[in-house]
């Protein structure tokens, strides 16, 4: 069987072309463009990429965007002061802190520092607590990325046994959340298991749909995996190899080699979740700008 091969890249170019026709749209009708700022506290290279991507996919749909660089060692005090500026800047729709923190920093009290209505990463308990509601608002960006990709790619949910590996509060328990909803993608009977799961092989085996999220470079083998299953990679690892020219390789969660030629659909690692979350925030950030007005 050849699997379907759900691509990330192609869903988020989709997504960011119809973001930048409506903010033509806007700007043409003299509204208010869409502004996304990141908070970006010392200089962690992975999250710099990422800030980084961020910013030029700002450019690419024409939102305005303001990146703020913290040195490391700011007290959390002054992080804390520095949220609440954003807060009260009506330029500015929406803003992540990009995570992680520095240790000496309470991740927990930065987020709920972050006004509600701004919350483009939807990690707010006020964002959480309307997703579970099923009221407007911001979802995570990576779960809501891979809403989008299953959407895009029509892959069947109603009545699917869908089994969550992981349960951060990043991608695990929202994920699990959004695929019971009464909804499309939705409607699924959900399982999650996680490190202290038993019995995993069996429970995984019987997945329709597998969304992996642990955290463990090619974790999930193909023996773990029903024939004609949907999977969704959310892992990303960077790899020494010298053999290639930045001199590292990204690896997901899953096996790919091994895993793909028994599903139906499989999302790839680079390729796959990662370009959607970019794309789900600044879905966000227009959001934003509409509930906000």
């Amino acid at each position: 069987m050849e699997p379907t091969i759900v691509s990330g890249t192609e869903v988020s170019n989709k997504v960011k072309d119809d973001i930048a026709r409506e903010v033509e749209q806007i700007k043409t009708q003299g509204g208010k463009v869409p502004h996304l700022a990141a908070v970006l506290v010392g200089d962690d290279g992975a999250s710099r990429t990422y800030v980084n991507a961020k910013v030029k996919a700002c450019e690419r749909v024409g939102f305005g965007s303001t990146l703020v660089k913290l040195d490391a060692d700011i007290s959390e005090a002054e992080l804390l002061s520095e949220v609440e500026r954003l807060n009260n800047d009506p330029d500015i729709d929406g803003y992540i802190v990009q995570l992680p923190l520095p240790k000496h920093i309470d991740e927990q009290k930065v987020t709920e520092a972050i006004a509600p209505e701004k919350d483009v990463d939807g990690f707010h308990p006020v964002s959480l607590g309307k997703m579970l509601l099923h009221l407007p608002g911001f979802l995570p960006a990576t779960p809501a990325g891979i809403l989008e990709m299953i959407k895009h790619y029509n892959i069947p949910t109603e009545g699917k046994h869908c089994v969550v590996m992981g349960r951060s509060h990043i991608v695990g328990s929202p994920m699990s959340v959004l695929m019971m909803r009464n909804d499309y993608p939705g409607n699924c009977t959900v399982t999650v298991v996680h490190s202290r799961t038993q019995n995993l092989k069996e429970i995984t085996r019987q997945a329709d749909i597998l969304i992996v999220a642990i955290g463990k470079p090619e974790f999930v083998t193909a023996d773990m995996v029903k024939e004609g299953a949907a999977v969704i990679d959310v892992g990303i690892h960077r790899i020494d190899d010298p053999s290639k020219k930045s001199g590292f390789r990204l690896l997901g969660d899953v096996k790919f080699d091994e895993v793909a030629p028994k599903c139906a659909y499989i999302s790839p690692v680079p390729g796959g979740v990662g370009p959607m979350t970019i794309a789900s925030l600044l879905k966000n950030t227009l959001l934003a700008v509409s509930l906000n007005q």
